[in-house]
């Protein structure tokens, strides 16, 4: 594991995040997903802040060193938002650039929509802004998984998804991680596919041994000790607010992305294919004004700036460069 950066505690939004700050130079603010910590964005910090940037890397409200509000609507989008806005504004800076990976992709795409003054550029990896569909997008998925185990309709019973994950964090984070990323055996049906709509998450996920060559032991001992700590309740949920979001925020049915942005991600990312036949980054292009790139990262599952950390830097820092 590299040297565990200083970490500062920031007050944002009516709540403490803990955030690594650190560099020089215009703000980028990294936001990672589930289930996550700033630690998924190790690979990144040094050469963001070789190339003249200051990175402030946070654990998203619920994970980590981070305050952990108890209500389910403590995590819906909007507040996401405002912890991005409030963390910018306490670092002193009128604006940043934006890049989020998994879940905070979307946090980072609906703070560029809702506070464009705010955000410089935006880089969003794995999953593509959409727009708001007609339904939320739980719904959606509940018609297109109905017969079959989908995580995300699993995550939406409070305490179910928690027993289980917190059980043992480590063998959790192990299968999770293994059944997004590349190396799964082709075929393999990850965190959805044909089993029984009333299995649990973990069955039929393989606990790799070894572990790939992108995630050693050091790594999940790090994220097993932050979960057991933290828990899961914070970061699933994020996926028990996706009505709500829906409801709080129909700016997003015609708002672009107007900031000069970047997509990146795997090719045997499992996002992508959410929807059957339809590769979701196929769609996203009418949904921003200055889209200036689409890097799909050839055999890179879900986890692609750890999997691939050099190729992310590579498509990440001349977009930076020409801000």
């Amino acid at each position: 594991m590299p040297t565990t950066p200083a970490f500062q505690m920031i007050e944002t939004n009516d709540i403490r995040l803990r955030v690594v700050v650190q560099g020089k130079g215009p703000l980028c603010v990294l936001v990672h997903g589930w289930p996550e910590s700033w630690y998924s964005w190790r690979h990144q910090i040094q050469p963001l802040c070789d190339a003249g940037f200051r990175v402030a890397i946070p654990d998203v409200r619920g994970y980590g060193g981070s305050d952990k509000p108890e209500p389910i609507e403590a995590y819906d989008m909007v507040s996401l938002n405002a912890d991005v806005v409030g963390l910018i504004t306490a670092l002193g800076e009128e604006s940043a650039i934006l890049i989020g990976h998994d879940w905070g992709a979307p946090i980072v795409w609906t703070t560029a929509v809702r506070h464009p003054e705010r955000v410089r550029a935006v880089v969003g990896m794995s999953v593509p802004h959409l727009g708001r569909g007609q339904r939320p997008t739980i719904d959606v998925l509940r018609h297109i998984h109905k017969d079959r185990f989908f995580y995300q309709i699993y995550f939406q019973e409070p305490g179910v998804a928690e027993r289980e994950l917190d059980a043992d964090p480590a063998v959790s984070l192990r299968k999770v991680y293994f059944s997004a990323s590349g190396d799964r055996p082709s075929g393999h049906g990850g965190l959805s596919g044909s089993k029984d709509p009333g299995a649990n998450l973990l069955d039929g996920l393989i606990d790799p041994d070894p572990l790939p060559a992108w995630l050693t032991a050091e790594d999940v001992a790090y994220y097993a000790g932050e979960f057991a700590r933290s828990g899961f309740r914070g970061g699933l949920n994020r996926y028990r607010n996706q009505e709500r979001d829906h409801a709080m925020m129909p700016e997003l049915s015609e708002r672009k992305i107007e900031q000069p942005a970047l997509f990146i991600a795997g090719t045997r990312d499992p996002v992508l294919s959410f929807v059957p036949g339809m590769r979701l980054s196929d769609a996203m292009d009418p949904w921003y004004t200055d889209l200036r790139g689409k890097v799909l990262i050839e055999g890179a599952g879900h986890w692609i700036q750890q999997e691939r950390p050099a190729e992310v830097n590579a498509a990440l820092l001349p977009f930076l460069r020409a801000l």
